[in-house]
């Protein structure tokens, strides 16, 4: 039994494929047959940048900054976690006592 590899594309390629399929000048199943990549791919593609390009002239600090508060946001929530493992095992050690 041989396993496939799975191809990783460049940005640069996927935008370009992307925007391609947005122009709409050729099929999606056009655009894949043309570069050799399955139509969901592109229509994946097409759709992130759909999804995602406004982000794309938006400030940079403006990126750092959602990118920032995501981070905290995970942080606080595991530290909220670890302190409820705390209060717990506090309990439990007082019940040995």
């Amino acid at each position: 039994m041989t396993t496939k590899k799975r191809r990783s594309y460049p940005p640069e390629f996927k935008f370009r494929i992307a925007l391609e399929a947005l122009k709409g000048t050729k099929t999606i199943a056009q655009i894949g047959q043309e570069h050799q990549v399955h139509p969901n791919q592109v229509r994946a593609w097409k759709k992130q940048l759909q999804e995602e390009g406004s982000q794309i002239f938006s400030k940079p600090h403006q990126r750092i900054e959602k990118a920032q508060q995501r981070k905290e946001e995970a942080l606080y929530e595991q530290i909220g976690r670890l302190q409820m493992e705390l209060a717990w095992l506090k309990k439990k050690a007082a019940s040995f006592d």
